[in-house]
């Protein structure tokens, strides 16, 4: 194993598995240290890491990533894929796809999906576009009660709900529409609650460098509606505090009490 940051370098090469199944997007956040006989080491540290995910510049002294959201194949091509499964299903449920009630389905139903899933194609950056702007505002924004649509990854059910969000500005703040468009890239896509919430919010951070980002999410799963347990009046109910809104009770209690009202 080669140790970077040290003058002692041995010549044994890195082992990255352990690193990269930490998962890319968290250790893309990360910054690795080098001195100059250790560069190399960690270009190829990174490239093993982010092939295809990400850029890395590396000097003398350090080598830096810059995460880039991954993009999932669209376009006409998924949308055959998507039809030919879609007519698979039918067969599977003993319906005939060449009934005239049926003859669209599958084309239909793909096209669809590729609608709730349309958030693979969309990055933040190219959302944000120019609408980040230095303002000398230090006090809470606030966005709450933006409607929220997505699908449970587990069984392909929808969920749905609102989302509050707030920040706490760093001498930068981003057009409001930017955080109902920030929801809408990550929940068209297949999801979980928890995984959602907490993806708002580090968007946000990586992308105003705020004081703190607190978002709450409140939602109906329809997993527990029509299936299984079916639960008709339960809620589910997530939150992510980052920054001043985990450490200040003050600041948090202010978040929690503006969303309530």
């Amino acid at each position: 194993r080669r140790k970077l940051g040290t003058s002692s370098v041995s010549t044994a090469p890195l082992d990255t598995s352990e690193y990269c199944s930490l998962g890319s997007m968290e250790y893309a956040k990360q910054i690795v240290a080098a001195e100059t006989n250790g560069v190399c080491c960690a270009k190829k540290f990174m490239a093993s890491c982010f092939e295809g995910y990400s850029d890395f510049t590396a000097d003398s002294r350090k080598a830096t990533v810059q995460w880039k959201d991954e993009k999932k194949p669209g376009g006409d091509d998924a949308l055959a894929v998507l039809e030919e499964a879609y007519t698979s299903i039918l067969r599977g449920l003993g319906e005939d796809p060449g009934r005239q009630g049926l003859l669209k389905t599958p084309r239909r139903a793909a096209t669809a999906m590729l609608f709730f899933t349309k958030g693979y194609q969309e990055n933040v950056p190219d959302i944000l576009n120019d609408a980040i702007f230095d303002e000398d505002h230090d006090e809470v924004v606030i966005v709450k009660d933006i409607d929220m649509f997505s699908l449970c990854e587990h069984h392909l059910v929808p969920f749905f709900g609102k989302v509050h969000i707030g920040y706490l500005p760093n001498k930068r703040v981003v057009g409001l529409s930017k955080l109902a468009r920030i929801v809408e890239i990550y929940s068209r896509r297949l999801q979980v609650q928890e995984r959602l919430t907490k993806q708002i919010a580090v968007a946000l951070t990586e992308a105003l460098k705020p004081a703190g980002v607190a978002v709450i999410i409140e939602a109906t799963h329809m997993c527990m509606l029509m299936r299984g347990v079916q639960k008709i009046n339960s809620k589910t109910m997530t939150s992510t505090m980052l920054g001043v809104f985990r450490e200040d009770e003050k600041t948090r209690e202010e978040f929690l009490t503006l969303t309530k009202e």
